[in-house]
């Protein structure tokens, strides 16, 4: 059953309207008479507006599409919701299953996300913490005073909004023999391209499929990429997939007057842009063939972060690389052994000046 669609018991649904005026987001929720959800849809009207990406407004929309499907029956008004009550729906959540398993908390919080914006939008105000409250986690608060060690005086903690316990995310890259065992199955140089932007320039799949001829610069041996949040980001190009994305392109690309870089090559599809299902599908059949069954477009993309940051490029460097907003996100890729930490603390310290600390002789 598709859960976007609306059932007896779910009458609601995100429908994508294409021609909607411009301005307007062209994905509307609505009930099973066609009515809109005004109070939603005014919302992602505004998040179009505002110039969100396709990508964006979708995810909002499926987020307070489940939102509703708990808040309407409740006939709670929407300007009286407070904190504590998102716990329920968070038990609502839970108690909802797709495939046997429970959503995953990065799905529960961006969905608590998308509520409290949509909470702001018509109110003008944070979420109320209500009556109950429910202690997540406090972060310390730091005012503008410092003090003569140059370190900031701690103040009162700070507690965040309710969020649901997110378990520690571990990156794990291909190793080098697993690359190698999985490339030797590829017998075309489009192939060969697509896993050198993953693993060579950290692309996501879907930049990889929405790259377009005018976006190579060969001249200066870059791509212009683009990213989440209708973000453009330059790229380097490294030689290795120059040689074979030259190779792809004079040779082996269909002739076709689409913009796309990467086509398919057989089938009734050739010469079509290729698609996020048809990526998946060369994966998983060169997994079948190479019997590497790590290997997916998303971990060499964890493989690019994790061999560069072990190569020693700075975290705001690799930022800018992989088109990540926050450094936080970065951040997941650094993963040092107490080894790592020893020999750099070694390497600073043979550096750093350093104070003695033998007892003082009159």
């Amino acid at each position: 059953m598709d859960p976007t669609r609306p059932t007896d018991k779910d009458p609601y649904e995100l429908v994508y309207m294409p021609d909607s005026p411009l301005g307007l987001s062209p994905y509307r929720l609505r009930d099973r008479n066609r009515n809109e959800i005004h109070d939603v849809n005014e919302f992602l009207d505004a998040q179009a507006t505002r110039g969100l990406s396709l990508r964006s407004l979708r995810a909002y929309g499926y987020s307070l599409l489940n939102f509703w499907r708990w808040h309407s029956p409740t006939q709670r008004d929407l300007a009286r919701l407070t904190e504590p009550d998102l716990l329920e729906y968070i038990r609502f959540q839970k108690r909802q299953r797709s495939s046997s398993r429970p959503p995953a908390p990065t799905s529960i919080n961006r969905r608590l996300t998308a509520v409290r914006l949509l909470y702001r939008f018509h109110t003008g105000s944070e979420l109320p913490r209500g009556r109950r409250f429910v202690v997540t986690r406090l972060l310390p608060f730091h005012s503008s005073a410092a003090s003569e060690t140059g370190y900031l005086h701690p103040s009162r903690p700070k507690s965040p909004a309710l969020w649901v316990r997110e378990p520690h995310r571990v990156v794990v890259p291909l190793s080098a023999q697993e690359v190698t065992t999985f490339l030797e199955s590829f017998d075309t140089t489009r192939d060969l391209a697509i896993v050198g932007f993953l693993l060579l320039c950290g692309l996501r799949s879907r930049e990889l499929i929405e790259l377009k001829l005018g976006d190579l610069n060969f001249a200066e041996n870059q791509v212009r990429v683009h990213g989440k949040g209708n973000r453009d980001r330059l790229v380097p190009l490294p030689r290795q997939v120059l040689n074979v994305l030259r190779h792809y392109l004079d040779v082996e690309r269909p002739p076709t007057g689409a913009e796309e870089i990467f086509l398919s090559l057989k089938g009734r599809r050739r010469g079509l842009p290729m698609t996020a299902t048809g990526l998946r599908s060369l994966f998983r059949h060169h997994r079948g063939t190479s019997g590497v069954a790590r290997a997916n477009p998303h971990r060499f993309r964890h493989t690019f972060g994790s061999d560069m940051v072990r190569a020693g490029i700075s975290l705001p460097a690799l930022m800018k690389l992989m088109g990540h907003s926050h450094i936080h996100t970065t951040m997941v890729y650094v993963q040092l052994s107490p080894q790592d930490v020893f020999e750099e603390f070694e390497r600073v310290a043979m550096k750093r000046q350093e104070p003695k600390l033998g007892p003082a002789h009159s």
